[in-house]
């Protein structure tokens, strides 16, 4: 499977709760899992010119099963560039954003 997760988790203010619930959730899934590299959490951070900024979860395809616990919708795999690591290890960088040299 190869679908990716997003959930809005709202202003950056009010995410907090949501942000640790989700690292809470995470742990003890990605330790069953055997510590994949290709299982991660990561946010991305939207202002479009606003006062606060809104927060996006992207949840990869192998962390699936958390992605459903928290609702969280099916979606395009999001650009690499606006995205920071929020569960999982620095491994997940290039495991599901690989450079491609030509």
């Amino acid at each position: 499977m190869n679908t990716w997760f997003s959930l809005r988790l709202g202003d950056a203010l009010t995410a907090q709760l949501l942000i640790t619930q989700i690292k809470d959730a995470y742990e003890p899934l990605y330790a069953a899992a055997g510590r994949p590299a290709g299982m991660a959490v990561f946010t991305r951070f939207d202002s479009e010119g606003r006062l606060h900024c809104d927060v996006t979860a992207f949840f990869s395809p192998a962390a699936a099963e958390l992605a459903r616990t928290v609702d969280a919708r099916p979606c395009t795999k999001p650009r690499r560039a606006e995205l920071e690591l929020l569960a999982g290890d620095q491994r997940s960088w290039p495991a599901l954003f690989p450079l491609h040299l030509t």
